[in-house]
């Protein structure tokens, strides 16, 4: 008695089909590994949600702070901030290391 795995089919436009195909790492790679493999990268890019947390909570912050200074103030206070960022000597001493 021969088995046959559970497949189903998934639709797919052709430009799909063929980006699919160009990153085969081997030819005769199916595609449900190639799926696979792709699926775990994802997984391995995607951000804790610690970092989603943490960048939540800057933009409410941010946020909060322009609200209590008023768009116009917080505006000024950034590019004040950024004037003392954007110091010319600074990016040449670390472009070199």
């Amino acid at each position: 008695m021969v088995i046959i795995p559970s497949v189903t089919t998934i639709p797919v436009e052709k430009s799909v089909l063929k980006e699919l195909k160009s990153i085969k790492q081997y030819p005769r790679q199916t595609y449900s590994e190639l799926l696979l493999e792709m699926s775990k990268v994802f997984k391995l890019c995607q951000p804790t949600k610690s970092q989603y947390d943490e960048f939540l909570h800057n933009v409410r912050q941010k946020n909060a702070v322009k609200a209590s200074l008023g768009t116009e103030n917080y505006i000024a206070s950034e590019k004040s901030l950024g004037k003392l960022w954007n110091l010319k000597e600074e990016d040449e001493a670390w472009k070199d290391l």
